[in-house]
Parts: C-alpha cells; sequence; structure tokens
C-alpha cells in the first residue's frame, strides 16, 4: 500500500510553505522520527520528520518549490513490500513536478490511439507535458476529460497551461516552430522554468524550448545565455490577426539614477523576511508608538556578573549581561503589570507572568524565541536556556513554541556598538525594550562627577494599551533593577 505524504502544517499561521530541501530520495528507507525534508515557514526553516516506515516511491514535489498548500501531496511512501519505481522509469506524476522525466514523444504520426480522451483533454495534456497514459479517466466509459488533466497537473504542484482560444479566423495554421513569442502567444514553460527565469530575470519569450512541443524546462533557463538569445523573426507565418501585441521586451535593471547607478545583483525575500516586512510594516503603520528612554548605571550589575560567573564556573554556565536585563524587564513587568498587556480592539488582555521575546540575528532573519515566565527563573535558568534558544535559531532548528507568544520582547544591539536606537513594537506585543552598549560616561554622584558605565535603554509602548506615565513607571522599575541588581537574586 502506498502512502501519501502530505505538506505539513509546521505552525497555527501556516497555510503554505517552500520545500526548502530533500533530505531523501526515491529509494532510500525511513523510520518514524527520520527528519525527510527542510520546509520554510512563515517563521523559520523546520524539520519534517516520518510518522511512517516505508520506502521513498515517489518525489512529486521538487525541493526549491515554493508556495506549496498545506495538505499537498508532495511525495509517496510504499510500504508492506512495496518497491519504489526505478528512477528511470517514466511515471505517472505530472512533468511539471519532475523536470528530467523524458516526455512522451511527440513525433509520432497524430492518430486516434491512446486512451479515450476528449479533445480540450488532449490539447491541454500535450501543452502541460502530461502522458495520458497514466490517467484515469471520469468521463462515460473511462473517458479522459480536461478535469482529469487539470487534477492531475494540480496533484504535481503546477499550474496548468490553459488551451488557447480556436482563432476566429479559417486560415490553416502552419506549426512553425514552438516559439511563439514573437507573435505574442503565451509562452509555454513549466513552473520551475518560470520560477528560475523570474529570479534570473530572464524574459522566457527569448528562450528556446527543448521540451514536447517546444515547452521551456528548467535546463532551457539555466543555459540561457541574454547575448546569445536568438532574434525574433521579423516575419512569422502566423497570420498577423492572431498577434494583438507584440511580446514585451526584457524587463529592463531601473536605473538608480546618476552617481548611484552601481551594479547590483537581485536577491528574492524568503518566507521569514516576508514575514518582517509585513508585520513591521502593519505594526508602524497601526500601533501609535511612544518612545521612553533612560540613561542606566551599569557598574554594580558588572560586578555582581563577575561574581556570578566566577562562582559558577564549575557549572559550566557564565551569566551575560543580556541573561541578567532578561530577568530585569520580567521582573519590572511584574512590578509594573499595566505595562504587561496586549491591545485587543475592545479588550486588553493583562498578563499574570513575564514572557520575555528576546530579539536573535538568524541566516534568514530575525526572530524572537522566548523565555517564558522569566521573573520567576534563576540566572543560570535562563542563560542556560537562552543559549540553547539561541543556537537552534541560528541553525533554524526553533519548534513553533518554542517562538510563538510572549509578553513583552527585548533587543540588544550593545554588542555592535550601537548607542542607543526605537525598536519597533513586535504585536500583539504592547512594549518591546532597545538596549545599547555600555560605554565610560561622565556621572554625577553625591554633587560630583564620576567616570560610569552607562547604558541608554528606550522601551516603545503602544500608546493605545500604556499610557505614558505606566511606560515611565516601568522604565523607573527597570533603571532600579539594573542600578542595585540584588533583587535579581531573590
Amino acid at each position: 500500500m502506498a502512502l501519501d505524504i502530505r505538506m505539513p502544517a509546521l505552525s497555527p499561521t501556516m497555510e503554505e510553505g517552500t520545500l526548502a530541501r530533500w533530505l531523501v530520495k526515491v529509494g532510500d528507507t525511513v523510520r518514524s522520527g527520520d527528519v525527510m525534508a527542510e520546509i520554510e515557514t512563515d517563521k523559520a526553516t523546520m524539520e519534517f520528520e516520518a510518522v511512517d516506515e516505508g520506502v521513498i516511491a515517489e518525489i512529486i514535489v521538487p525541493e526549491g518549490s515554493e508556495g506549496v498548500k498545506v495538505g499537498a501531496v508532495i511525495a509517496r511512501l510504499a510500504v508492506e513490500g512495496e518497491e519504489a519505481a526505478p528512477a528511470s522509469a517514466p511515471a505517472p506524476a505530472p512533468a511539471a513536478a519532475k523536470e528530467a522525466a523524458p516526455a512522451p514523444v511527440a513525433s509520432a504520426p497524430v492518430a486516434p490511439e491512446g486512451p479515450a480522451a476528449s479533445p480540450t483533454a488532449r490539447k491541454l495534456a500535450e501543452l502541460n507535458g502530461i502522458d495520458l497514459a497514466g490517467l484515469a479517466g471520469s468521463g462515460p466509459k473511462g473517458k479522459i476529460t480536461k478535469e482529469d488533466v487539470e487534477a492531475a497537473i494540480a496533484k504535481g504542484g503546477g499550474s496548468p497551461v490553459p488551451v488557447p482560444a480556436p482563432a476566429p479566423a479559417a486560415a490553416p495554421v502552419a506549426t512553425p516552430a514552438p516559439a511563439a513569442a514573437a507573435s505574442g502567444e503565451r509562452v509555454v514553460a513549466s513552473p520551475l522554468a518560470k520560477r528560475i527565469a523570474a529570479d534570473k530575470g530572464i524574459d522566457l519569450a527569448l528562450v528556446k524550448g527543448t521540451g514536447p512541443n517546444g515547452r521551456i524546462v528548467k535546463e532551457d533557463v539555466e543555459g540561457f545565455t541574454p547575448g546569445a538569445a536568438p532574434a525574433a523573426p521579423a516575419a512569422a507565418s502566423t497570420p498577423a490577426a492572431t498577434a494583438p501585441a507584440a511580446a514585451p521586451p526584457p524587463v529592463a535593471i531601473p536605473s538608480l539614477g546618476g552617481d548611484l547607478d552601481a551594479p547590483y545583483e537581485v536577491q528574492k525575500l524568503n518566507n521569514v523576511r516576508k514575514v518582517i516586512a509585513r508585520r513591521l510594516t502593519e505594526a508602524k503603520q497601526t500601533i501609535p508608538h511612544i518612545y521612553l528612554t533612560v540613561d542606566i548605571r551599569l557598574d554594580a550589575l558588572l560586578k555582581l556578573r563577575g561574581e556570578l560567573n566566577k562562582s559558577l564556573e564549575a557549572d559550566g554556565v557564565k551569566l551575560s549581561v543580556n541573561d541578567l536585563l532578561i530577568k530585569a524587564l520580567a521582573r519590572a513587568l511584574q512590578r509594573v503589570p499595566k505595562c504587561n498587556v496586549s491591545f485587543q480592539g475592545d479588550t486588553l488582555l493583562q498578563f499574570t507572568r513575564a514572557d520575555i521575546s528576546v530579539a536573535v540575528a538568524a541566516p534568514s532573519g530575525l526572530i524572537t524565541p522566548i523565555i517564558r515566565d522569566a521573573g520567576r527563573k534563576g540566572l543560570a535558568e535562563i542563560s542556560t536556556e537562552m543559549k540553547a534558544l539561541a543556537n537552534k535559531a541560528k541553525d533554524g532548528k526553533l519548534q513553533p513554541h518554542e517562538f510563538q507568544g510572549g509578553t513583552a520582547s527585548l533587543s540588544n544591539l550593545g554588542m555592535f556598538g550601537t548607542k542607543q536606537f526605537d525598536a519597533v513594537i513586535n504585536p500583539p506585543q504592547a512594549m518591546i525594550l532597545a538596549v545599547g552598549a555600555g560605554e565610560q560616561r561622565p556621572w554625577v554622584e553625591g554633587g560630583q562627577i564620576i567616570p560610569a558605565t552607562v547604558m541608554s535603554a528606550t522601551g516603545s509602548f503602544d500608546h493605545r494599551a500604556i499610557d505614558g506615565a505606566d511606560g515611565a513607571q516601568l522604565m523607573e522599575a527597570l533603571k532600579q533593577l539594573v542600578e542595585n541588581p540584588m533583587g535579581l537574586l531573590v
């Protein structure tokens, strides 16, 4: 019995994802718990584990495929003694999902041979590289219909190339070469070829297809050289009436103008970066931010950190300043619960514990793993947990429960020498603390100016949920906890 392996929902908000990389191939034996693929969600790149045991019989969605809907079949698993189909054997999957598989020979004489199918179904299958021999018809007496072909295309993750409407003129069509771009006709190309062309900025109208019926496949786009593109024929044999407009020219790289006209390359956004762009744009457009900055002396905190690290050296624990600031922010939120809230339209959620989301720079983009109930955890526990979460974030291995939620956020750019900055609130949270670098500054104490290590910290607050006076109380509580850090130990 063959089992369908479907695109999983790896987060509550996931509707589609990118199949970033297959870690198995056809013929591999997998067991429950084996990692089969890496899937890029709207939050992070995550591992997809096998649930059943068997042999990979077919990989339907190739790696790199974007916009794969949750629940779509991405592979098949052969179980109970079934064998995987040999790689060289033609599979019944659509050609859109398997670029390298040779399509049925298209040069055979046109004759009413093969399975019974409607003319529209035959034309649709021809344009999309579908082998009708591998389809089961749902029409009368098993006749293959247009819907059967479209279902086969959708099953392979592709988008069907529609059958062009018949030309109104009765002029005979002379079956010219498949490159139809010059006459304004639709370019026939596989979904993967279209995606690669879009990434590279290649106009498919200039690419000669080598697939069935001139279909442009992946190899055609990858081997295309813009300078060697063949010129479009000036006098095509297709009647002028069927060409309403000339094919669009290749997309030109926009000029930056003047002295700024420098060379550059286009980098496609991954799902994480798309989500960051969308959510932070919404945050700045919909959340009225109020910013409150305080200068905090760090000398006492740094002294306590040094003493604690000496005592924890035997346990292999080394506290960072960030670990202590996580605890300080959580304790400040406990002291000023009016800032530990979330604005929900007609209601306000006030949280009874402080879960601190900590900004971590990962290769795919910014992500915020969470230290839950940080106010009640010890500093050593916070440090150990934060190191583990940061490593998982950088490796793209965070699980949804490790980065979804949080009642407030902490972003620390002090290690990069940044003195002060205003962070953007991460909705649905109502505040974020931005921490700059500790540096030597003049400090007034007892009427005397002395050198001190001082840090600037800025709180960004959602003014719909938090008044300025409440935000100021939180920043005051934070300052007291950092400058008198013994309170972090109780």
